[in-house]
């Protein structure tokens, strides 16, 4: 591996050592269901989200609302000593990914048979603080250059 490609392997790695993300893997409900639950908390703030999500009448809210609890206790271990109402945490991103697609035959009519595809999804939540020190920032935008 190249110098460069190292030194740009190792600042991601350190980026992602300061994010505080959650997965769910092989949920089995498919994407575009997760989707539209998904499109409503995206941006928003994690204690609007937990409302919008405990109120949500569809069934991938359950899932995804214990999923941003995860986020949040992630967030806890990374950032100890500092507390949640004050760093102001939001969703920064939250990705839906197609998974494994089980497939199943049914019975028709005339002898023919109908594929059915048990579809599932894997879905990955990033959490930001909107309290972030602008310091930060501005060491990013000196390497830029």
């Amino acid at each position: 591996m190249g110098s460069r490609k190292q030194l740009s392997a190792e600042r991601r790695k350190e980026e992602k050592k300061s994010l505080a993300f959650a997965r769910l893997g092989n949920v089995p409900t498919s994407p575009r269901k997760m989707r539209l639950v998904t499109d409503l908390i995206r941006g928003k703030d994690v204690d609007q989200a937990l409302y919008l999500l405990k109120t949500c009448p569809k069934e991938p809210a359950i899932r995804l609302r214990k999923l941003l609890l995860s986020a949040m206790a992630n967030w806890q271990l990374k950032n100890e000593g500092q507390r949640i109402e004050d760093s102001s945490l939001f969703i920064k991103t939250i990705q839906v990914d197609c998974g494994r697609v089980l497939k199943r035959i049914r019975p028709a009519p005339q002898g023919r048979a109908h594929w059915i595809r048990k579809r599932s999804n894997h879905v990955t939540l990033v959490l930001g603080s909107r309290n972030e020190s602008p310091e930060i920032e501005e060491d990013n935008l000196d390497t830029k250059e």
